[in-house]
């Protein structure tokens, strides 16, 4: 099963009166129409200044189908962020899901491997051919050593171990929630061009979802970060 990387925003708390309240605790937290007035300028003043507390308050929950690849960048050099995600420790993958870049197509392959007695040719293909039987070679082992396995090590210990033979390509579903003060920091991680670019599609999906969200409560958040 090949399947693009996905995101979904499942919930959310907070607005930006929520962020302004929050940097107004020190004076006070009651809002009249000319209060509210000065919260776009409040949240850019606190944003310019580094001041970000205020928009720890409050939280944006994600659920993410992803390579395992990116998997590894949502949970590298985090801060304040929860994830959980799928893992075949617990069950046996059977959707075989893996993902396949799409800059990859028409790409010739040009390639030759005698090892094991068996000669691999891979003329004639493109590579992102080529990844999707390797993946579907590995999806095959993994069963194939799951069953085979379990008689000898046990049903958790095969698990665990026979996912070896997947692929960094190979798809997991993740759950990610941030606060707006954690999401603003990987953003600045992975929402740039030198990151790579399946991890920016996913913080692109992500910023976008948040975007689109109905009634805009983020909005002057969003605007006082210049996301």
């Amino acid at each position: 099963m090949e399947n693009t990387n996905t995101v979904e925003l499942i919930g959310y708390y907070g607005n930006d009166e929520i962020h302004a309240c929050s940097a107004w605790t020190s004076t006070s937290r009651e809002l009249d129409d000319a209060k509210r007035e000065r919260i776009p300028k409040l949240l850019k003043q606190l944003a310019d200044a580094g001041h970000h507390t205020p928009f720890e308050k409050s939280s944006l929950h994600f659920l993410i189908n992803t390579d395992v690849a990116s998997h590894i960048h949502l949970i590298k050099h985090r801060v304040g962020v929860s994830v959980n995600g799928e893992s075949a420790r617990y069950k046996e993958l059977k959707e075989d899901k893996f993902f396949i870049p799409d800059d990859w197509k028409n790409i010739p392959a040009s390639f030759i491997s005698d090892r094991f007695g068996t000669t691999i040719d891979v003329h004639g293909e493109n590579w992102d051919e080529v990844l999707r039987e390797y993946s579907e070679l590995g999806n095959e082992l993994y069963h194939a050593c799951l069953e085979q396995i379990e008689p000898a090590i046990g049903r958790k210990r095969a698990k665990e171990s026979s996912r070896y033979f997947k692929a960094y390509n190979a798809q997991m579903q993740a759950d990610v929630m941030f606060n707006w003060r954690s999401f603003y920091h990987f953003l600045g991680l992975r929402h740039k061009s030198t990151a790579q670019k399946e991890i920016y599609d996913i913080s692109d999906q992500m910023l976008n979802a948040v975007k689109n969200i109905e009634g805009n409560p983020f909005r002057h958040t969003i605007e006082a970060f210049g996301l």
